[in-house]
């Protein structure tokens, strides 16, 4: 199995540590990528990290990471409750998919309670800030390790 992960993030997530702090914390995107880098360089994972607001193309990686990669790790953000597109896509790739979220989306509104992702995620992470995506590496490894 391949050892590459795409790490998908998106609308709004370029602007992660800018806006409201108050729930997603000070850490910018840049951030996150460096310190996922790192844990992939530790767990023997290649990383390809990804940002878009616009749904298209996070359809498009998600259809190229389907014949290379080992896993993939979706931040979908506002598409997680309205995008049956990203679902269909989803459904179309056969390797482990965490769905990470860095605020406890079941503490906000009513309308971030449903995720369309989470009908084909492996796992869902939410609430860890973003130490959860370091979380969703860690699970994709251990599974790649045990094929």
């Amino acid at each position: 199995m391949s050892r590459l992960v795409f790490l998908i993030n998106g609308p709004n997530l370029n602007l992660l540590g800018k806006r409201q702090p108050h729930i997603y914390g000070d850490e910018t995107l840049a951030d996150v990528e460096r310190e996922c880098g790192k844990l992939a360089e530790e767990l023997r994972l290649e990383l390809r990290f990804h940002q878009s607001n616009r749904e298209y193309e996070i359809i498009d990686w998600i259809h190229e990471a389907r014949e290379i990669a080992g896993g993939l790790i979706i931040n979908p953000g506002a598409f997680t409750h309205t995008s049956v597109a990203i679902l269909d896509a989803l459904n179309t790739f056969d390797n482990p998919v965490f769905e990470c979220h860095i605020s406890n989306v079941h503490k906000r509104e009513a309308f971030r309670h449903h995720s369309y992702v989470s009908l084909r995620a492996d796992g869902v992470i939410a609430g860890f800030g973003t130490h959860g995506y370091q979380l969703c590496l860690r699970s994709i490894a251990r599974i790649i390790d045990s094929r």
